[in-house]
């Protein structure tokens, strides 16, 4: 028997009877031949930590743009965090621990420069929307490994394209990480908006404070008990009532004086900016992008490749860009 014959072994003992069994995948799009040691959705986490679009979520921003502080959240932080409530989560419900820790740690790879600014404007200038849940999976079926796509179970690119939106995910483990998803942002948010003076700790909603906790892990512990408690053993992950009303209640005062304040209004006129005049500058300049961008120009159309090239890029990079084509160099008058 092989290690990874072992490790379904052990799932079909120890997993409840609602979780995912690796040997009991929907496969891959194009098959493989088995791993010895490790099982299908091991592999998937495996191939999507060494893809690039995983490492440049290290230059990509999560709510504040370029901060000058070492501590701020990044799109790469942010997603190590989803993925440790998520795999807790899963691990304290005997769900698929290694199928959530897949989805976690690709639910974000397509999104874009600057955060929802940038998704904002891809939204606004690509044909048909943009959504970053759908560029994920975008990135992980088409864009990586030039063209070919990671070629991921079919569990994994379900949690990745549904962990937010409309569509809810197939699995249970996928739904360990929308609600961790949330469990996040909402804490790492107002930890990041506290650090940038945005907000003082005694203007959080005190009634937020009795229910969920009066500090950052207070919070954060109280959100997954209680679904661990709400769900064990049952057809679904979810939070209470009260815990659930509290941690909405939470998310509205966020949207209303962090991601929509006026703060931020400069910043993310200056983004637009930036993103627009690239989507224009490439648009009639097709040819000036990568040599896989151009491709997908012929399959695909100029914006839906514009688009593609410009939700790929980091914040620095898509300054650079921008002050490359449009800021003119110092010169010396001779």
């Amino acid at each position: 028997m092989t290690i990874r014959e072992q490790w379904e072994q052990h799932e079909a003992l120890w997993l409840c009877q609602n979780a995912v069994r690796s040997a009991d995948t929907r496969g891959r799009q194009t098959p493989v031949s088995p791993c010895e040691v490790r099982t299908e959705f091991q592999r998937d986490r495996d191939r999507i930590i060494h893809c690039k679009s995983f490492r440049r979520l290290k230059f990509k921003t999560q709510v504040f743009l370029a901060p000058r502080g070492d501590h701020y959240r990044t799109r790469l932080t942010h997603t190590l965090e989803v993925s440790q409530v998520a795999r807790t989560l899963a691990r304290a419900l005997r769900l698929n621990e290694d199928l959530t820790e897949a989805i976690a740690l690709g639910h974000d790879l397509g999104h874009t420069p600057f955060g929802h600014i940038g998704e904002k404007t891809l939204n606004r200038l690509m044909p048909g929307g943009f959504k970053h849940n759908e560029q994920s999976l975008r990135m992980v079926e088409m864009l990586e490994k030039d063209g070919k796509g990671l070629n991921l179970t079919w569990e994994v690119r379900d949690g990745i394209r549904n962990h937010s939106g409309d569509d809810e995910p197939a699995t249970l483990e996928g739904w360990c990480v929308r609600r961790a998803d949330r469990i996040a942002y909402i804490n790492h948010d107002i930890d990041d908006a506290i650090r940038a003076g945005i907000l003082k700790p005694f203007e959080l909603p005190h009634h937020c404070l009795s229910v969920l906790g009066d500090t950052h892990s207070k919070r954060i512990n109280t959100m997954i008990l209680d679904i661990v408690h709400t769900s064990q053993d049952q057809p679904y992950v979810r939070m209470s009532p009260e815990i659930s009303d509290a941690s909405d209640e939470l998310r509205d005062f966020l949207f209303e004086r962090v991601y929509n304040d006026d703060w931020r209004a400069q910043e993310e006129m200056r983004c637009d900016y930036v993103l627009t005049a690239l989507f224009q500058h490439y648009l009639t300049n097709p040819a000036a992008m990568p040599p896989e961008y151009v491709q997908i120009v012929y399959q695909d159309g100029v914006e839906r490749a514009i688009c593609d090239f410009l939700a790929g890029m980091t914040d620095r990079f898509a300054t650079d860009a921008f002050t490359t084509l449009y800021v003119p160099r110092d010169f010396t008058v001779l």
